[in-house]
């Protein structure tokens, strides 16, 4: 039996066309991505963020950049936003940290993602599990979560 998770559960129940890869937990994002046979820039990472109480937004970051926290307010219309600890961002989408991702969240929160991600084509994303991740169509991604497309992040 293949892996097991609400994320690898929602996705097949969505009828998006993906591949799940399965590389063991990576030690960073650059071994991850050369794990699974991708440039940095297709690996993304999901980060929570909290608006407010009870209130979250899920922030899809391509690997080797970071969240411009100015831009990321402006786009949300919000002037405070900050990182809930380990146990918070559990509690609001039923993952670990390094396994978090939009896919089978204990709820459904609006999803931002930064605008470079419309120029790829495949991309990768966490599929409930450290070193497990979907890989496919940028644009069937972004559609399916109904993400916010938006300048948020900054090489880093």
């Amino acid at each position: 039996m293949g892996l097991d998770t609400p994320a690898v559960r929602a996705v097949e129940g969505s009828g998006l066309e993906y591949r799940l890869v399965e590389t063991g937990p990576p030690s960073g994002p650059e071994e991850s991505a050369a794990l699974q046979g991708i440039r940095l820039e297709q690996l993304l990472r999901t980060i929570v963020v909290r608006r407010g109480e009870d209130d979250y937004v899920f922030v899809l970051v391509p690997g080797g950049r970071h969240i411009d926290w100015p831009k990321l307010r402006a786009a949300l219309g919000s002037r405070r936003l900050s990182l809930p600890d380990v146990a918070e961002a559990k509690e609001a989408t039923g993952y670990e940290r390094g396994a978090i991702t939009p896919f089978g969240s204990s709820k459904s929160w609006p999803v931002v993602a930064d605008a470079t991600i419309s120029g790829e084509h495949t991309v990768a994303i966490g599929a409930g599990a450290r070193g497990a991740n979907f890989h496919l169509d940028a644009s069937q991604l972004l559609g399916l979560l109904a993400a916010r497309v938006a300048d948020v992040t900054r090489p880093g």
